[in-house]
């Protein structure tokens, strides 16, 4: 396989700085992409070259196969890393980089083929012998065939995404009536996130543990498992928290799924990070659920216990390298994660887009933080409104949380409303503490979390969330300058270059 020299990352926010970083590290050439909702996005400032590939909806510019390809040509990038979500699990993709001469730094197209559409690679796991949760192996042509097969299994059930994951395109149905709407919403938003509508069904488990392994081949045959990351501390199917080791995890189980994992991946040809998820009962009782294949947002918690950038892997395995250890690296200490988002859980959740006037991000030993912002920036309203993974490590699981807490104590982000509140209150919950919470540990300690059962506090959140409002209204209408982000920013300047025929308005 040929040499890497310059990588174009297609993709934004976090994971495209993420996967930079260990590029410069590397020696390698970067390249970001950039839609017209992120010409000041810190990516495209960070890479050495940057191209505008199409407006702001990602169906127009990050889902757009052809304007990728073509800013790889324009910058003579040789390769592809898609980092996760738009195009990272589309086969098409990958046989588009493969015509056009680019290494796609990812599993080949008929790997993906297999187990990137879940409902294929449910299928093929049954065949290996793996047991899979409850459900079907193809997607549903429409609402009523879904109703049927839902009516035949029994409610409730979870209506799934066929082309991607990461909570997007996923709707619980509790009963026959709420299914004609779930339909139409999980269609819709696997149409947005995936460019994929296709939807299927798997019967609801109440109350498992999340539990997924991470899993590493090459091309000479060689397949490894990293261990688990605990993710059962999920709202609306998106991961909140995670953590490795799982604390409910003997070394008999961990041992034992990642030889299912390890199976899963070399049954379908698999090279490069992925990873088998699983849903475990409460007679720990383990079920395939899917594969992402790809580097998944919860990557840093492994490479903190095992002490290896899998990104650099990632790189080495695609230029046709050997894996580096081919036997399982016994985890070292505990690291956990917590996803920090733009959206403000005391009204739903809803995503808090906005100009950030102050910015302090926590600092000190044993603690990352993955961010895409900076101050000044403006959080658009278009995309995820994840804007940093912090996480830590320590040799035990009680100093990890107590590292965690300090850290989001440090954390300061002023003009939008974070959920970093709300992860302090995880952390000091009970049942998290214990280690022993399983998928509807958040929906069940939301109103906890938000600390609503107590009158008094309330009338104090209210007074405060009015001051935040006139405080950030002032700040605006001060207009402070952009203050451009301290890390190593390159000197190439995003010309406003154009692809495709579509012109900067």
């Amino acid at each position: 396989m040929a040499r890497i020299t310059k990588v174009l990352v297609a993709n934004r926010g976090e994971i495209a700085v993420r996967v930079m970083r260990t590029c410069k590290e590397l020696g390698l050439k970067t390249v970001a992409v950039y839609s017209e909702a992120d010409r000041t996005a810190l990516h495209a400032r960070f890479a050495d070259e940057a191209y505008c590939i199409g407006p702001a909806p990602s169906r127009q510019s990050y889902l757009v196969a052809e304007n990728i390809l073509s800013a790889a040509k324009q910058s003579g990038a040789d390769a592809i890393h898609p980092g996760y979500g738009f195009l990272s699990e589309n086969a098409s993709f990958v046989r588009a980089c493969d015509k056009a001469g680019v290494t796609f730094v990812g599993p080949p197209a008929t790997a993906m083929d297999a187990m990137g559409e879940k409902t294929r690679a449910r299928a093929n796991m049954m065949k290996a012998g793996v047991p899979v949760v409850p459900g079907t192996t193809a997607p549903f042509a429409n609402a009523d065939e879904a109703r049927a097969y839902a009516k035949q299994i029994g409610f409730p059930v979870m209506l799934k995404a066929a082309g991607g994951g990461g909570g997007k395109g996923m709707r619980r149905v509790d009963r026959e009536e709420d299914l004609d709407s779930a339909w139409r919403t999980a269609r819709s938003e696997a149409m947005s996130a995936f460019g994929n509508d296709a939807v299927y069904l798997e019967k609801f488990l109440d109350q498992p543990h999340h539990v997924e392994i991470q899993v590493f081949a090459d091309t000479h045959g060689n397949c490894i498992h990293l261990n688990e990351r605990e993710c059962s501390a999920q709202r609306r199917n998106q991961k909140v928290v995670e953590e490795t080791p799982s604390p409910i995890l003997t070394p008999q189980m961990r041992a034992a799924m990642g030889e299912v994992a390890v199976k899963a991946a070399k049954a379908v040809g698999y090279v490069g990070a992925g990873t088998v998820e699983f849903l475990v009962d409460s007679s720990r009782n383990f079920y395939f659920l899917e594969m992402n294949t790809r580097l998944q947002v919860e990557h840093p918690v492994t490479e903190w216990v095992t002490g290896i950038d899998l990104v650099a892997w990632q790189l080495h395995v695609a230029q046709g390298g050997v894996l580096p250890f081919l036997e399982p690296i016994k985890p070292r200490g505990h690291a956990i994660e917590v996803r920090v988002y733009a959206e403000d859980p005391a009204t739903n959740f809803m995503p808090s887009p906005g100009r950030i006037v102050e910015l302090r991000t926590p600092s000190g030993p044993f603690l990352r933080d993955d961010s895409g912002v900076y101050a000044g920036y403006t959080v658009p309203n278009t995309y995820d409104p994840m804007i940093s993974k912090l996480s830590v490590w320590a040799p035990t699981r009680a100093e990890a949380i107590r590292r965690m807490q300090r850290a989001l104590d440090e954390y300061v982000v002023k003009g939008i409303t974070t959920n970093i509140a709300y992860l302090k209150g995880i952390l000091a919950h009970p049942e998290f503490q214990r280690g022993d919470y399983d998928t509807g540990f958040l929906p069940r300690a939301h109103q906890q979390l938000l600390g609503v059962e107590d009158p008094e506090r309330t009338k104090l959140a209210r007074l405060a969330a009015v001051l935040r409002a006139h405080q950030r209204a002032e700040q605006q209408a001060r207009q402070l300058p952009t203050q451009a982000p301290t890390a190593a920013t390159s000197g190439w300047r995003t010309s406003g270059r154009t692809l495709g025929g579509w012109k900067r308005s």
